[in-house]
């Protein structure tokens, strides 16, 4: 192998390409959501793990006050030591269970009544908006920069 390729090994370049493939939209409630990790080598690559998160993206405010926050919801990990040929692709199922978190005012839209609207309009005043993503991370032994995949969903 030469100093060039061993470079792009390094930086992960020509390695592992990962994609996550799940429903776009899953109810809050159910607190799991299923779907599945592909993934495609383009050399000969030892995989130590492969992890799958979801995440939530909170951000409240507007305009130059606004602010976001991230939050793992929930966490899996699929895979241990696995060896990948060049040209090779692997499917791996998941199930991941989550459990949501809730700010003051969802607590109090919950309950209803006059407290509910109250909640509700706090939620308005704050502008708190969350969105939501399952991402794929695949530790690949020699790389600096690991390979992972994205996907957003909506929890109704």
């Amino acid at each position: 192998m030469g100093f060039g390729a061993s470079i792009k090994r390094f930086l992960g370049i020509g390695g592992i390409k990962v994609q996550v493939a799940c429903p776009q939209q899953v109810a809050k409630d159910e607190g799991i959501v299923g779907g599945t990790v592909s993934l495609q080598s383009k050399s000969d690559q030892h995989v130590l793990t492969l992890d799958v998160t979801l995440f939530e993206q909170y951000t409240t405010g507007r305009g130059d006050n606004k602010e976001t926050e991230e939050f793992e919801l929930g966490k899996v990990r699929l895979a241990k030591g696995f060896n990948m040929k060049a040209g090779e692709t692997k499917d791996v199922e998941f199930e991941l269970p989550f459990k949501m978190l809730k700010s003051n005012a969802d607590e109090l839209k919950e309950k209803g009544g006059a407290l509910g609207k109250l909640g509700s309009m706090a939620k308005f005043a704050n502008a708190e908006k969350s969105t939501y993503s399952i991402q794929a991370d695949c530790d690949v032994k020699g790389t600096a920069l690991d390979p992972s995949g994205k996907q957003k969903i909506q929890l109704l």
